[in-house]
């Protein structure tokens, strides 16, 4: 019998030595992952930072571009009637946009939400500035019909959304 308790006092101890060497390896092992996830994390940061910072400049250059000052200073053509002119301002909208689309993957879903929310008020500001025009109406009737809208509102979309376009950038240091 006494050999019995021996015996199983000898397999508690291994057993317990067994546990205790384990939780040191896990503890051992779960600062090396935790020190390894950190390094990646930072050397993820290093190689996709130049490419957020340039996410960030062609955002605030997109905003800065379909503004309808901007705009309008671009692609005014006087020899265009305000329908036309409409269609084209639209358009150079859109274009910009869709050649900035990729950016988004660097940028925050709702910074970028902000930024396509942005270029939609602009279309709906181009079009209800292109309501109020006739069949004679030239683009600088509509170019000053946008312009008195503008003047009008307290900040533009886009200048929102610059300025939280430029918070977001100022927060990644």
């Amino acid at each position: 019998m006494d050999a019995w308790i021996f015996l199983l006092m000898t397999i508690v101890s291994c057993g317990a030595l067994v546990l205790i060497v384990f939780r040191f390896l896990k503890k051992q092992t779960d600062k090396e992952v935790t020190k390894l996830r950190t390094e990646l994390h930072k050397q993820r940061q290093e190689f996709f930072l130049p490419s957020r910072l340039d996410a960030y400049q062609r955002s605030v250059l997109l905003l800065e571009r379909i503004h309808p000052t901007s705009l309008i200073m671009r692609a005014h053509n006087p020899s265009l009637n305000a329908t036309l002119f409409q269609a084209e301002l639209v358009k150079a909208v859109r274009s910009e946009f869709e050649h900035n689309l990729a950016q988004q993957i660097f940028i925050s879903t709702g910074t970028w939400d902000i930024i396509r929310n942005s270029k939609d008020e602009v279309i709906k500001l181009i079009h209800m500035a292109g309501s109020q025009m006739n069949e004679k109406s030239t683009s600088t009737d509509l170019s000053e019909k946008i312009f008195e809208i503008i003047a009008q509102l307290e900040e533009f979309p886009t200048s929102i959304a610059v300025k939280i376009v430029k918070k977001e950038f100022q927060e990644l240091f």
